[in-house]
């Protein structure tokens, strides 16, 4: 069995940090080395999959969740534009191997962070 990823460990209490949002499937946070002036991580709770596509063959309505709160979050803490990233493998940047969102806003422009 597999240890427990940051993420399950945040949300067991094991790792302090402040959820700033959830419902009862996903949680946010806020990411610990920020690449835009909002930069927020969606998590869902469980741990069942490891990346976003993974995710959206397995329970698309829970993807479909976690856009909803990235929409709710840019409402909230920006101008309610947002950009919404995934990243799928070692080689793409993903350090994490359980799904989650970036979310990031305010003050992008198109040449930041890629195209």
């Amino acid at each position: 069995m597999s240890e427990p990823s940051v993420f399950t460990r945040i949300l067991q209490g094991e790792i302090p940090s402040e959820i700033i949002a959830q419902t009862d499937r996903v949680f946010a946070i806020r990411d610990i080395a920020p690449q835009a002036p909002v930069h927020l991580l969606v998590i869902p709770k469980s741990a069942d999959y490891r990346d976003v596509v993974e995710l959206a063959a397995g329970d698309p309505s829970l993807l479909a969740e976690m856009v909803e709160l990235a929409a709710v979050l840019a409402a909230e803490h920006a101008d309610g534009d947002f950009r919404l990233i995934f990243n799928r493998g070692a080689g793409a940047g993903q350090t994490v191997f359980h799904v989650h969102a970036h979310v990031l806003a305010g003050s992008l422009s198109e040449g930041s962070l890629g195209g």
